[in-house]
């Protein structure tokens, strides 16, 4: 366990790196709580995992080291909720599935989409990527 600590925060640490970030202790934190798996996760959740482990890093700090990772593209900031942003620690090109019951992310891998055709781009633009969601609710069981 303890083993798998270091390894992660090592792994963390050469993550900031390449992406240019200083790994401060906070950042360090974050990271730790983002990419300790595939995930999607609310500024709010990774904050409260960080206070669950006892860290008294500020709701800011949360936030402005996600806004940071966003950027610097170390992670995909999420808009399919008006009212919240997640971010996924999965940075390879995919879709999502969204439980529109309990907001919950589930990843989809871009073969099993399929488009026969893309509208060309507006007049001085080109497509960089197509994400697709895909809203789904669980039925009663």
């Amino acid at each position: 366990m303890e083993n798998d600590h270091l390894n992660l925060r090592s792994d963390v640490a050469a993550r900031l790196r390449t992406y240019r970030i200083t790994p401060t202790a906070q950042r360090m934190q974050v990271g730790e709580v983002l990419f300790a798996a595939r995930q999607h996760l609310t500024a709010e959740e990774v904050l409260r995992r960080l206070r669950t482990q006892g860290s008294r890093v500020s709701k800011a700090t949360v936030y402005n080291t996600l806004n940071l990772f966003a950027e610097c593209g170390l992670l995909k900031a999420l808009q399919v909720d008006p009212q919240c942003s997640a971010f996924d620690s999965n940075i390879e090109p995919h879709h999502h599935f969204r439980v529109e019951d309990t907001g919950e992310l589930i990843d989809v891998d871009l073969g099993e989409v399929q488009f026969a055709k893309l509208p060309e781009g507006p007049p001085g633009t080109e497509v960089l990527g197509v994400e697709v969601v895909i809203r789904v609710r669980r039925l009663p069981t």
